[in-house]
């Protein structure tokens, strides 16, 4: 049987749980919002870890666009479970942030008021954006990453997160600035060879990561070059380069010996030993050898009209 399918329907997928109000305040002028815009929303809410993936694999392809409100973890399993449909039958995807965190959605440039994000979402236009995929396996919308910071995301307890926001990654980053971990590693990308110890690695398509770190336009980002942005950090001689080092990371200059930005379509990253991974601020697992590969524009995101 053919699918049929209505030009103006869309699937919102919703996580209850994400964001310091969650939905329940924002819901009726978030639909009516997108009902101005034209569309007739489907309402489905997620119950767990891995849900919003099986929606968006099981009910996208009937639908024009598909929308999650939540989290940046919302978004990357949406954004999952459409990379298993095929792409003539992908439908276009709108975000709605909800989250504490909201990387993607500052670098997407979208509001954190659900009702002007909602607008978005109904009446943005699409842009093309590029997906990453780790070790042939799961995809990543914006950021995978192992050493240093990296378990700030998902470690960083949920009341906290609420409660105080951007404020709670932060300190749990700098929390970790005594405790460095490093790894030697060797890091294979486009045109070249890395080897050392490090403390930090970053595979990423977007302008913010790790809660607090942002590439400005002088880094040459672009969410569909078909490129990913390396950000890699040496391990420091002694705890006092530590500060020097990160302020060089969030001032955009990469000028210091021990800190790196890469622009490449592959990266392959081996290992001694297993190391902890991160894949869009959620926990990646343990592996001793990871490649990502950018897949370039199989997605079509909404964004505002300007």
């Amino acid at each position: 049987m053919s699918r049929v399918i209505h030009m103006n329907d869309m699937l919102l997928i919703i996580n209850p749980n994400a964001g310091k109000n969650g939905y329940r305040e924002c819901l009726s002028d978030v639909m009516y919002t997108l009902h101005k815009c034209g569309w007739r929303a489907m309402v489905v809410f997620t119950n767990g870890r891995g849900d919003a993936t099986r929606l968006a694999a099981e009910y996208g392809k009937d639908y024009t666009r598909v929308v999650c409100m939540g989290g940046d973890g919302t978004l990357s399993e949406t954004v999952t479970g459409l990379m298993q449909l095929p792409p003539e039958q992908r439908p276009e995807l709108a975000y709605i942030p909800m989250g504490t965190s909201n990387d993607s959605a500052t670098t997407l440039g979208l509001s954190r008021d659900p009702v002007q994000a909602a607008y978005t979402a109904g009446c943005g236009r699409p842009i093309p954006v590029d997906i990453g995929l780790f070790n042939d396996k799961n995809y990543f919308t914006y950021v995978a990453a192992f050493g240093a910071f990296t378990e700030v995301s998902y470690e960083t307890p949920q009341d906290q997160k609420n409660a105080f926001g951007w404020l709670a990654y932060a300190a749990g980053a700098m929390s970790r600035l005594a405790n460095l971990t490093h790894r030697w590693c060797r890091i294979e990308y486009d045109g070249g060879v890395v080897e050392g110890d490090f403390i930090f690695c970053a595979v990423t398509n977007a302008r913010r990561f790790a809660g607090f770190i942002r590439l400005d336009d002088s880094t040459g980002v672009s969410l569909s070059d078909g490129l990913f942005e390396v950000v890699l950090i040496r391990t420091p001689d002694n705890i006092l380069q530590a500060g020097p080092i990160m302020s060089d990371v969030l001032a955009n200059t990469f000028t210091s010996e021990y800190a790196m930005l890469l622009h490449s379509r592959s990266v392959k990253v081996t290992f001694r030993e297993p190391t902890a991974w991160t894949l869009d601020g959620e926990d990646g697992g343990k592996h001793s050898s990871v490649e990502c590969v950018n897949l370039s524009q199989p997605i079509q995101i909404i964004v505002n009209d300007l």
